[in-house]
């Protein structure tokens, strides 16, 4: 298995998922993008960390671990990065599936009520819902397929597309067997 991979893919996908369970089953420390994006705040996911502050903080965490999976999103701001990966994984979900599970997520982080009409968080529910169910239309001057389509041809490195609601175990095969069928890193 290469030591470095990137799994990457719209919100709601199940790069989080998949890159942990590659990282267990391979001994690799899995790291999300998250992390070094968001500020730690209550609730999470409220204030963007400055942009020159992400990449020396996640170059290293990256630099303490021999091999690691990173999932999430770094276009951009991470693009320094990319001469490190030995392998790229793009997950494409439906956008009913991601926007259900998005939703499913939302209610086991925040609870029912506080994203619910009337609920503290139900604003900030409804434009996050609103931002991830543009992302197969949107252009790319978004987090958006397009974006992704055009960063992703781009790669130096072996890179993988998996489409579909799959289930992690079949994922994870795919990724193994791809691998297994020599790709080169």
């Amino acid at each position: 298995m290469p030591r470095r991979i990137h799994i990457f893919g719209a919100s709601g996908s199940g790069t989080s998922t998949l890159a942990s369970a590659l990282a267990a089953r391979h001994g690799h420390r899995h790291l999300d993008t998250d992390d070094f994006f968001w500020l730690p705040t209550t609730p999470p996911y409220r204030e963007i960390r400055p942009r020159e502050a992400r990449l020396p903080l996640l170059r290293g965490a990256l630099a303490e671990a021999p091999s690691w999976v990173l999932s999430g999103s770094l276009c951009g701001w991470g693009d320094p990065l990319i001469a490190e990966f030995d392998l790229v994984v793009f997950l494409v979900v439906p956008t009913e599936v991601r926007l259900a599970r998005l939703r499913a997520r939302e209610v086991e982080r925040y609870g029912h009520e506080a994203i619910a009409p009337g609920g503290p968080l139900r604003k900030a529910h409804v434009e996050f819902l609103d931002w991830a169910g543009r992302y197969d239309a949107g252009g790319p001057q978004m987090r958006s397929r397009a974006l992704h389509d055009a960063w992703r041809s781009a790669l130096p490195c072996p890179t993988i597309r998996l489409e579909g609601d799959q289930a992690v175990a079949e994922h994870l095969a795919r990724v193994e067997a791809s691998v297994g069928a020599g790709l080169r890193w």
